[in-house]
């Protein structure tokens, strides 16, 4: 009496995968994809019976190979699952061999994991992957997938690894969201800055657009990622003037007139050339309309923040004594150094063109 034995993938009794999709590069198909390649629905069930060479994934998507899928095949199967058409569409427009993810893209940890963050985990190890769609989109989340709806016009995704991935300060939003420790929080945004990901307004205007800001566990991240901004921002600032040769400055140094009120502080100044570099380091205004925020331009009608009036008014009052302000942001600094080091050395330069300025005395802030 012969033993039964399991059926292998090679055997006989069960239909070979057509060999025509032996070398796809990605080998995650959806079933559109694969009628199209020839596939018909009763071959696509047949290959996916136990000892099969291929398995179902996600509903109408199939990994085409009988092992665990790795990272990178559930972040694809995540994306043809979230991203394929309505069904009304579906039944009205056939889909190309070849058809991509629609309007969705990985957002939460794992857009984080693809754009470098060495603090989430790499996408083998997550236990589930967040994918943004169109308000409109009526999909559930399913195994391993969690979709994310748009609450306005997405994000313009970029591309890395190649699928659309949500910017670093939409899938940062995304993430902490499904955060409740102010450690991981906090270690994520930290991150974000620190690294040059991103510029803690940017991050903060999305936590903001997110109704996020109110959560114990990110209001204090945020006051520990506008401190860590500032340093990196100085650090920027300290290797311009080093690197391009920019005469040696007094650092944060606060100004008043003799005798008189206090001016404010400044991040470098050159009391021989009446010329003051401030970083702009502030939390962002609230309602300041930023090129890509959820909701777009929400900017009409905004009333100015205490903190904006304030900054605003010194920096005329400093500018009536004849001193030059020059304002650098964080992001300026980062993108485009050598461009704000020629905008200091011509403050410089045209110090000697101009009326004297008032005396002010200078005092270490």
């Amino acid at each position: 009496m012969t033993q039964n034995t399991p059926l292998s993938p090679l055997s006989p009794r069960l239909p070979r995968p057509p060999h025509h999709l032996q070398d796809v590069t990605h080998r995650v198909l959806s079933a559109a994809q694969l009628r199209a390649r020839g596939v018909s629905a009763a071959q696509t069930s047949a290959h996916c019976l136990p000892g099969g060479p291929w398995q179902h994934l996600l509903p109408g998507v199939y990994l085409l190979h009988p092992g665990p899928p790795s990272g990178q095949e559930r972040l694809h199967g995540a994306l043809l699952y979230a991203g394929r058409p309505p069904v009304s569409s579906r039944r009205t427009v056939p889909a190309p061999a070849d058809a991509g993810f629609g309007e969705a893209m990985v957002t939460g940890q794992a857009a984080l994991a693809l754009h470098g963050f060495a603090t989430v985990p790499d996408l083998g190890a997550l236990h589930r992957i967040d994918v943004l769609v169109p308000r409109t989109r009526r999909l559930r989340s399913t195994r391993f997938v969690e979709v994310v709806r748009a609450t306005a016009a997405p994000p313009v995704p970029v591309r890395l690894a190649g699928v659309p991935v949500a910017p670093v300060e939409r899938a940062l939003a995304d993430a902490v969201a499904g955060l409740g420790e102010a450690e991981e929080v906090s270690r994520l945004l930290t991150e974000a800055v620190r690294a040059g990901h991103s510029e803690p307004a940017a991050v903060v205007r999305e936590l903001s657009a997110a109704k996020l800001l109110g959560r114990p566990a990110v209001a204090g991240a945020v006051e520990a990622l506008l401190a860590a901004g500032r340093a990196v921002a100085e650090e920027r600032l300290y290797a311009m003037v080093r690197e391009h040769g920019l005469p040696e400055p007094l650092w944060n140094v606060e100004l008043r007139l003799p005798g008189g009120p206090e001016l404010g502080g400044v991040d470098a100044y050159w009391p021989d050339l009446a010329v003051a570099v401030e970083l702009d380091t502030r939390a962002p205004r609230s309602g300041a309309p930023e090129e890509g925020r959820r909701g777009g331009n929400r900017g009409a009608g905004r009333v100015e923040a205490p903190q904006w009036s304030a900054y605003a008014a010194r920096r005329d009052r400093l500018e009536r004594l004849g001193v030059t302000v020059v304002h650098l942001t964080p992001r300026k600094l980062r993108e485009a150094m050598d461009q704000q080091a020629t905008v200091v050395r011509t403050a410089l330069m045209a110090a000697n063109d101009r009326e004297p300025a008032a005396y002010v005395v200078v005092l270490p802030r």
